[in-house]
C-alpha cells in the first residue's frame, strides 16, 4: 500500500503530496488522515496521510517507508483533509498549513534525536574512555543527542565523526510537543476481607502503612496519589511498601486537564419560545432534518433572544444523533456565554478558546475527537472540531471581523463553514444584530450585480428577522452628544456634562454604567510641544501608545518597548506632552471625578493573565464595581441586569480609520454597545461622544435603524466600487531592501495584469461586461515599514464568475523560486477585513 504524504515544510516547492510505502504492520492502522513521520531530505519530519492507493507513479525501488505511525486514532477526518486543499486553494497558501490550522498545538510535533553505541565493538579504540562509560551507564535508556552534546562539548568533532562512520547510531522520531495528562493513583484493596487481615498481620512498628492501608480499606474509589498524601497524611514510602507487599495498587492514569472541572453549572431547561422565535426555530429544526446544506441569516436585533433559539436548535440537532459547532468571537466567549451551553448540555460540550493552557485545550478537543460530546463552541479555529455527523454550524456576531484569520491561512470562518456543512448536509446558522454588509445584501435578495463566483460562501441565504425585543421591552435611547459644543461651553473634561451627571446618578442609585473606548494604553502619542518631534517606532512607521502604569511607549505592531523621555529626544525641551486618551487614562479620570468608584478596566493590558477576563466579568457581575471601562470587549454578549447606562467616549476612533468599512464597524460598533442597556427591568440609557455627529454611521446608530444605514453605505460602496459590488484580494509585498522590493512588486502586478488579459478579463468594473478584474498598485501600504521590512501592496478587484485566487497562484510561482532569504515575501489575502 502507498500513502500520500504531505510533508511539514512550509515551502511552496514542496507543497504536495508525496510517495511513501506502508509498512506491513502499519497498514491495518494508516488511515486517511493519519499522522505519521517519515524520512525527508536526510530528516524524520511529521506529515498528514491524503491518500492510500495500491500504485504509485514513483518506481517502486526508490519509494521510502513510512518511519512511524504517530497517532493510532486519525486526528484529521478525511472531510477535513479535502476542506484543507479547498482552503489552500481559495486562499492561496499550502496545503501543509491549511492542515496545521486544523490541529491543537499539543500535536505540532517536534523531532527528537536519540543516539546509542553500535554494533561495532571497535568503538572503545575509537571513541573517548569517558563518553563510552557514559553512554554505557545509559544503555538501558534512549540518549537525546543535544543531552550527549551539553555532556561532552569538547568532544563534538568526534561525535560527529562517529555517527557518520557507524560507530553511533542516529535515530530520529517525532515527539507531541505535549503528552496526555497521567496521573499516579492509588486503589484500595479489591478483597476487603483479605485487606482487613493483612491491616491485622502489619506489625505494630509499621504505623504509617498500618494507618493507611486502614483509611483506603473505608474508600471505594482510587485516588490520586498527591491528593493521598495531603489528605491521609501518608507518606510516598508507605504507599510504596504497601504497593510492594501487593496490599494496594499503584497505576497511572489518565486525566482530563478540564477548565471547567471545579465548576457546578445550574442545569437550565427551554424556555417558552415567542412568536418570532418559534418561526425561526421551525426552519431551522426543518433544515437539519432535510440533511441538506442550507445557509440562514438570523437578523435579531440586541435583546431578542437568539441565544435560546441556538440552544433549542441544537437540542434538535443532537436528538438527530447529529453534533453541532458554535462560533463566537473571542471577546464574546465569556463565562456567561459558556454558563449558558454548560447549563443546558452539560458535560455534552467542549470549549475550544485562546484563555485555555494549551494542554485544557488538547484535552477539550481530544473529547471531540473520541467522541464524548457532540457540541462545541469555540472561536474561529473551533470550525475544524474533528466531528464526524455536523447537523447545525451556529457563527454569533456574524459580522465580527475576529472571524478573519490575519496570519497565514487566512480563512474566513464563514466561508469555512459553508464550505465544511457542504460536506456534511448541515444547515448554518449567521446570527448578528449587525450584519456584515455581504451577508445581509445577499440574503436580501438585493439586486447587486454578481460580486464573485465563489459558490462557497455565504452569498443566497435565507434571511430570517427577529425585529423585537423580548417581552416587548424597547430598545434604549441613545443620546448623541458633539463634544465640539462641549468645548464652546468651557467643558475640556473627557466626559460630556450629559455623561458625568448620568454616571454620578446611577453611583447613587446603586446601579452600573459601561464606558466604551475602543483604545487602549494612556495616551495615543507622545509629542513635543516645541520642536514637534513625535515618539515613533524605530521598526515601524506607527507612532509609540503611552502607558502610564509600566511608564513605556510601546508599539502595538512589533512589541516594541522604550522608556518615556522626560525631555524632548530632538531639542532637549521638556515640553513634551500626551495626547490623545486611552482606557488607562480615562480610568484614572474617573477616580479625580468620583472619589471611591470602583472601576473594572478591560483591555489587553488587563485581560493577559489566565482567567483575568472571567475574573473581571464575575467582579463586575457580583456588584463589586460601579464601572466596568474596556475597550470593545466590553460591548459584546453581555447581560447585566443592574446596567443602565453605556456611554461611548469616543464614537469617531474606528471612524477615522483609512478603511472601507470604517463606517460600517462604527454603526455595528455603538449598536452592540447600545444593547448592553436596559436588558432586564430597568430601562436604559445610551450617550455617545463624537465631533462628527452629523455621520450616518452615528445618526442611524441612534435611532437603531440597521436599513437605513444599510441604505446610505451601500449608495457610497456602489459609487466607490467595493464589496458588495465587487471582491477584493490583497497582495502585500515586503523585504529589507526597498529597491529591490519595487523592482518585485512591479514585475508581479505586470505578470498579473498580462495573465489577466489573456482571459479577457482586465479592465475597470464599470465595463458592462459579465466578468471583470482591475489591478491597484503597486503602491506603499499605509503602514509603509513594520518590523524593519518595507511594504507594498496591489490590491485585486474584480466581480463575475472568476477564479482569482488561481490568476494570482499562477503570478506569484515565478515570484517564490529560489534560495528563500533572498526572496520578497508575499502574503495574499482573499477578502481581506483588514487594509492596513
Amino acid at each position: 500500500m502507498i500513502a500520500r504524504v504531505i510533508v511539514d515544510v512550509p515551502s511552496r516547492q514542496t507543497d504536495r503530496p508525496f510517495d511513501y510505502e506502508v509498512p506491513p504492520h502499519m497498514a491495518v492502522w494508516i488511515e486517511v488522515g493519519s499522522r505519521v513521520g517519515v524520512p525527508f531530505g536526510g530528516r524524520v519530519l511529521q506529515g498528514f496521510v491524503t491518500e492510500l492507493s495500491p500504485h504509485s507513479e514513483v518506481d517502486s525501488s526508490k519509494l521510502k517507508p513510512v518511519t512511524e505511525l504517530l497517532d493510532t486514532v486519525p486526528p484529521l477526518l478525511p472531510d477535513l483533509i479535502e476542506l484543507a486543499r479547498w482552503m489552500s486553494d481559495k486562499y492561496c497558501c499550502s496545503w501543509i498549513a491549511s492542515l496545521q490550522a486544523m490541529i491543537p498545538a499539543a500535536l505540532k510535533g517536534k523531532v527528537e534525536r536519540t543516539v546509542q553505541l553500535g554494533d561495532r565493538e571497535d568503538y572503545a579504540s575509537n571513541l573517548p574512555v569517558d563518553l563510552v562509560e557514559w553512554l554505557l551507564e545509559r544503555s538501558h535508556s534512549k540518549v537525546k543527542l543535544e543531552q550527549l552534546q551539553d555532556q561532552f562539548p569538547m568532544y563534538a568533532r568526534e561525535i560527529k565523526e562517529a555517527i557518520s562512520s557507524g560507530l553511533l547510531i542516529q535515530r530520529a522520531s517525532i515527539r507531541d510537543r505535549l503528552a496526555v495528562k497521567r496521573v499516579l493513583t492509588v486503589y484500595p484493596p479489591d478483597d476487603k476481607q483479605a485487606g482487613q487481615a493483612a491491616l491485622a498481620a502489619l506489625p505494630a512498628r509499621s504505623a504509617k502503612q498500618r494507618e493507611l492501608l486502614a483509611y483506603m480499606l473505608e474508600r471505594e474509589e482510587p485516588i490520586a496519589l498527591q491528593a493521598l498524601l495531603v489528605e491521609a497524611g501518608a507518606t510516598a514510602s508507605s504507599v510504596k511498601s504497601l504497593a510492594e507487599k501487593g496490599l494496594l495498587q499503584l497505576r497511572e492514569v489518565e486525566q482530563g486537564r478540564d477548565p471547567y472541572a471545579n465548576r457546578d453549572f445550574a442545569r437550565t431547561k427551554p424556555l417558552p419560545l415567542t412568536d418570532e422565535q418559534r418561526a425561526v426555530y421551525g426552519e431551522l429544526a426543518a433544515a437539519v432534518d432535510r440533511q441538506q446544506s442550507q445557509v440562514f441569516l438570523l437578523h435579531g436585533v440586541t435583546g431578542s433572544g437568539k441565544t435560546e433559539v441556538y440552544l433549542q436548535a441544537i437540542q434538535h440537532c443532537l436528538e438527530q444523533e447529529r453534533q453541532a459547532i458554535v462560533l463566537v468571537p473571542e471577546i464574546s466567549l465569556t463565562p456567561q456565554m459558556v454558563e449558558r451551553f454548560k447549563g443546558r448540555f452539560g458535560d455534552a460540550v467542549a470549549v475550544l478558546h485562546s484563555r485555555l493552557s494549551s494542554g485544557e485545550r488538547y484535552d477539550e478537543w481530544r473529547k471531540i475527537r473520541s467522541r464524548q460530546v457532540q457540541v462545541a463552541i469555540g472561536a474561529r479555529s473551533a470550525i475544524f472540531a474533528p466531528f464526524e455527523r455536523i447537523g447545525l454550524i451556529i457563527i454569533d456576531e456574524e459580522h465580527e471581523s475576529s472571524y478573519k484569520q490575519e496570519e497565514s491561512p487566512k480563512y474566513h470562518a464563514r466561508d469555512v463553514a459553508v464550505k465544511r456543512a457542504k460536506l456534511h448536509g448541515a444547515a448554518v446558522v449567521l446570527g448578528s444584530a449587525t450584519p456584515s454588509l455581504e451577508s445581509y445584501a445577499a440574503a436580501s435578495r438585493s439586486t447587486l450585480p454578481a460580486a464573485g463566483s465563489n459558490k462557497d460562501d455565504a452569498r443566497g441565504a435565507a434571511m430570517l428577522p427577529m425585529p423585537h425585543r423580548v417581552e416587548g421591552r424597547p430598545m434604549p435611547p441613545v443620546t448623541v452628544i458633539d463634544m465640539r459644543e462641549e468645548l464652546q461651553a468651557g467643558n475640556r473634561s473627557m466626559f460630556s456634562r450629559l455623561l458625568h451627571q448620568g454616571l454620578a446618578s446611577r453611583l447613587e442609585r446603586g446601579e452600573q454604567s459601561v464606558l466604551l473606548l475602543n483604545r487602549r494604553g494612556y495616551s495615543t502619542f507622545v509629542m513635543c510641544r516645541s520642536c514637534g518631534y513625535t515618539a515613533a517606532c524605530p521598526h515601524c512607521d506607527i507612532s509609540l501608545t503611552y502607558h502610564q502604569k509600566s511608564r513605556n511607549m510601546r508599539c502595538h505592531y512589533c512589541g516594541y518597548a522604550e522608556m518615556a523621555p522626560s525631555a524632548c529626544p530632538s531639542c532637549s525641551s521638556e515640553h513634551i506632552r500626551y495626547f490623545g486618551t486611552g482606557t488607562q487614562r480615562v480610568e484614572e479620570e474617573l477616580a479625580k471625578l468620583f472619589p471611591g468608584v470602583r472601576v473594572v478596566r478591560m483591555d489587553v493590558d488587563t485581560t493577559t493573565e489566565k482567567g483575568s477576563h472571567e475574573r473581571l466579568l464575575k467582579q463586575f457581575g457580583n456588584r463589586e464595581a460601579d464601572i466596568l471601562l474596556g475597550t470593545q470587549m466590553v460591548a459584546k454578549g453581555l447581560d447585566f441586569p443592574h446596567v443602565t447606562l453605556v456611554g461611548v467616549i469616543a464614537a469617531d476612533t474606528s471612524l477615522n480609520l483609512p478603511d472601507f468599512r470604517a463606517g460600517e464597524r462604527t454603526f455595528q460598533l455603538l449598536t452592540q454597545v447600545a444593547g448592553r442597556a436596559g436588558r432586564h427591568h430597568l430601562p436604559g440609557e445610551v450617550v455617545v461622544q463624537t465631533y462628527t455627529p452629523e455621520h450616518y454611521a452615528i445618526t442611524t446608530a441612534q435611532q437603531h435603524d440597521y436599513e437605513s444605514f444599510v441604505y446610505e453605505e451601500l449608495r457610497h460602496r456602489r459609487v466607490m466600487g467595493y464589496p458588495p459590488f465587487c471582491r477584493l484580494i490583497l497582495v502585500t509585498m515586503s523585504h529589507e531592501q526597498l529597491t529591490l522590493l519595487t523592482t518585485v512588486a512591479d514585475q508581479f502586478s505586470s505578470k498579473l495584469r498580462e495573465l489577466a488579459a489573456e482571459e479577457g478579463w482586465l479592465g475597470p468594473l464599470e465595463r458592462p461586461v459579465p466578468r471583470a478584474l482591475d489591478v491597484l498598485g503597486p503602491v506603499a501600504s499605509p503602514i509603509a515599514r513594520m518590523k524593519d521590512r518595507y511594504r507594498f501592496q496591489c490590491m485585486i478587484k474584480y466581480r463575475g464568475s472568476i477564479d482569482a485566487s488561481a490568476l494570482i497562484r499562477k503570478a506569484l510561482k515565478p515570484f517564490t523560486e529560489g534560495p528563500p532569504q533572498r526572496q520578497v515575501q508575499f502574503s495574499v489575502d482573499v477578502d481581506p477585513q483588514m487594509i492596513l
